[in-house]
Formats: structure tokens, sequence, C-alpha cells
């Protein structure tokens, strides 16, 4: 009754190794069991032992040996063999599983993807490329599957990171009984036609350059709030505090050409002074008519050297036209009366008496 209840697994790695599995653990729990097989036709077989059993929990649960042929036939016995428990014959073709695609080669063209892949040895017919995608923003992986071994898919944005992997798959029912597909190759991240290690790397450089021009406008209106408040203080502290004006600038010539002798700079000022009101002052002469011949008369009959005018009646009489301004000559020594008050001229002073 074994013979028709026991299941088991057949993998055909590429038909280059054979891999038959059982249930060992509940099937035959009471003995551990052996397994051999043949790829000889007929009636004369030579049976050969398994070469690599596989263990579940130390009980023989399945068996590894290469292909030799398109017809096996496996046998599993009681620990001595003297018993067969199951057997079965099979066509090893119809369990292949294909090896992971290899070389694989992404192109891009505008909003178009293909993929391609190197072409198996044998049985090309019999598998199909399939090529399955998503992006950061997909939850489940999208698929597109053509034949071997290439499979192209539109519609992709630029702006967008994409994963991908593909693998192979055999036809079913044409070529096999199960439907095996090969392992994924390595999944591969790419966008807008450049391979990248993560998509990660795209979210990362986004942040990070978010997180850059953050602290950057902060640290601009940190300063901006900085100067601002700067110019306040220089404000503030001014109408607080006024400056002191330092007398070393103010008085340059005093620190620099005199070496702080405030008599000597102020006896040079003074002079200069004097000297510059004598250069540069004119006095305006306004002689009336009824008056001039007269004047002229008295200043002829002083010496040259000094001259006599009195002001103090037409003072007096408070008469507009009678008042009289004398001009001087720098060359000369004058006395002047005026109001009651005698002004002595020289060459270099007034002098008022």
């Amino acid at each position: 009754g074994w013979k028709d209840v026991i299941s088991t697994t057949i993998i055909n790695f590429n038909n280059e190794k054979m891999q038959i599995t059982w249930a060992a653990k509940e099937l035959f729990s009471s003995e551990n069991v052996s397994f051999s097989y043949t790829f000889d036709e007929g009636k004369t077989k030579v049976w050969k032992p398994c070469p690599t059993y596989l263990l579940d929990q130390d009980y023989n649960s399945g068996c590894l040996f290469k292909t030799e042929g398109p017809t096996l036939a496996i046998s599993i016995r009681n620990s001595n063999g003297s018993e067969e428990l199951f057997s079965k014959t099979l066509k090893s073709d119809f369990y292949i599983k294909p090896n992971r695609p290899e070389n694989v080669t992404f192109f891009w063209k505008a909003d178009t993807v293909t993929v391609s892949c190197n072409k198996p040895e044998r049985a090309v017919k019999c598998l199909t490329l399939e090529l399955q995608y998503k992006s950061k923003f997909d939850k489940d992986w999208q698929s597109r599957t053509s034949k071997c071994c290439s499979v192209g898919e539109q519609g992709f944005d630029p702006r967008k990171c994409y994963s991908f992997r593909v693998r192979l798959k055999r036809l079913v029912p044409y070529c096999n009984i199960v439907n095996y597909s090969s392992d994924w190759a390595a999944e591969t991240f790419w966008m807008n036609g450049t391979l990248l290690d993560s998509c990660d790397d795209d979210i990362k450089s986004h942040s990070n350059t978010v997180t850059v021009l953050s602290c950057l406008l902060a640290v601009l209106l940190v300063m901006l709030i900085l100067l601002i408040l700067l110019c306040k203080w220089q404000r503030l502290r001014k109408s607080v505090m006024p400056a002191i004006p330092d007398p070393k600038y103010i008085f340059a010539d005093l620190f620099n050409d005199h070496n702080g002798n405030f008599q000597e700079w102020i006896d040079k000022t003074d002079h200069a002074m004097v000297q510059t009101k004598l250069e540069y002052e004119e006095l305006e002469c306004i002689i009336e008519a009824e008056s001039q011949q007269e004047d002229e008369k008295n200043c002829d009959k002083q010496e040259p050297q000094e001259k006599i005018f009195s002001f103090s009646r037409a003072a007096e009489n408070n008469d507009p036209k009678a008042a009289q301004i004398a001009c001087l000559m720098p060359t000369s020594n004058t006395i002047a009366s005026f109001a009651g008050f005698q002004i002595l001229m020289n060459d270099d002073m007034y002098v008022m008496l």
C-alpha cells in the first residue's frame, strides 16, 4: 500500500543534476530507508546506490545524483535493501528547472526598457524570460514575460528609481510537467538609465539635499537676525552712551607738530588767525559828500605816518549822513576815534584805547 501513497518531489537542475526528496519522517518514521536509481532502459538495468543523501533529523529524506539520460527509474527500499517500498519510472526532461539568467543587460530608450540575457545551450524553445519591476512607490511587483531571451516594457518614469529582477521559466505542459522557474537573477536598481546601488540612495540624496538647504537657510536667517540686532545695539549704545571724541584726531596738528605743547600751539594758531584776518578782511569805505573835503584837509595836516579821524560828534548827534569810516593803509600807523574810543592801528594789529 505504500507504493500508492508515497509522494516524491523531482527536480532536474538544468539537466545536470537530479534531486529526489520524500517525506521521510511521516512515511518512514520507524526505519531509515535506502535509495537506488538507474538511467538504463530494458530488462537489464544496473541499479546505483544514492551517492549523496539528504537528511531530515538523521533520516534519509532525499538523494542527489548526476543526470545521465532522459529516462529515470528510482527505487526506495528498507534499510537493508531486502524489500522495495516505492518505485517509479519517469522522463527526467519533464522536471527541468533552468539555471538563473546569465549576463543580464538593460537597454534604456526614452520610457522603454529592454532586458536581455545569454541564451542557454539547451532547449531554448522551452524557455521564457520573465521581467519583474517596481518603483519605490509601488508595493507589488509588476510582471512582463516574453520568449527567451529578451523582454521589453514601456511607461517608465525617468524621475523614479526602479528595482528589476529576471528569471527563466519552462513552458508547461509542452516541455515540463511541473511549472519550474529558475532562481531570480541579482536584483538591480535603475533610474533614468543609470545603475544605482539601491533606491534608498535616491531617497537619501533627496533627503540630504533638503537637509543641506534647510541648514543653509537656517544659518542665513540667524546671520540676518544677528546683523539686525547688532545695528539696533549700535544705535542704542550711541543714544545712551554718546561717543567721546578723541582729541588726537580733532587737534591733529597739536599732537603731530607740537607734541602736545598747548601754549606753543595756541600762540601759533592765534598769530595765524590774525594774519588771515588782516589778509582777507576788507573794510568798506563810505565817505559822505558833505564831510569829504574837510576830512581830506585834516588828513593833509597830519604827519605821513599818522592820521586821526573824529567820529565822536557824529555819533553824539546820531547823524547818519555825517558818519564816516576811515580807510587805513597797511603800511601806516593810524589813530581813529569813534564814539569816545580811540583805535590805534598799525601794520600788524588793532588796539582799542
